[in-house]
C-alpha cells in the first residue's frame, strides 16, 4: 500500500482486489475518506435516499465524496450496477451508490441511524 501526504491530504493506494487489479485511489483528506464519482456524471444530491427527495445541488464531473453512513431506499441503476443504497455525504445530503466507486456492492461504512 503505498502513502503520499501532501498539504493536508493523505492519498492512500487500494490493495489489489479478489481480480488482481489495483482498486482506484482512495484519498483521505482531514480524516474523512473521499470516494469517485463515476467519470463523465454529474450527480444530482437530494435532501433523502431516493428521487422523490428534493434536489438539494450538484457535484460537478470529477467530484469525490466523503460517506458519513448508508441506508437503503430507492433503487437506482447507474455506471456502477444496480443498488438500492444511498451514501450521506454531509448532513440532509445523499447520492446513489450506483454512481460512486466503492469498490463494494455492500456497505462500507455505517447505516445512517
Amino acid at each position: 500500500m503505498a502513502i503520499e501526504e501532501t498539504a493536508g491530504t493523505v492519498a492512500t493506494t487500494a490493495t489489489t482486489d479478489a481480480t488482481g487489479t489495483v482498486a482506484d485511489l482512495v484519498e483521505t483528506t482531514a480524516g474523512a475518506i473521499t470516494y469517485p464519482v463515476a467519470p463523465g456524471h454529474e450527480l444530482n444530491v437530494r435532501s433523502g435516499p431516493g428521487t422523490n427527495y428534493r434536489l438539494v445541488k450538484r457535484l460537478p464531473y470529477n467530484s469525490r465524496v466523503p460517506i458519513r453512513c448508508q441506508r437503503h431506499g430507492q433503487k437506482i441503476s447507474g455506471p456502477y450496477g444496480t443498488s438500492d443504497i444511498w451514501d450521506n455525504i454531509a448532513p440532509g445530503q445523499y447520492v446513489s451508490d450506483a454512481y460512486v466507486k466503492t469498490g463494494s456492492d455492500g456497505f462500507v461504512t455505517a447505516p445512517c441511524g
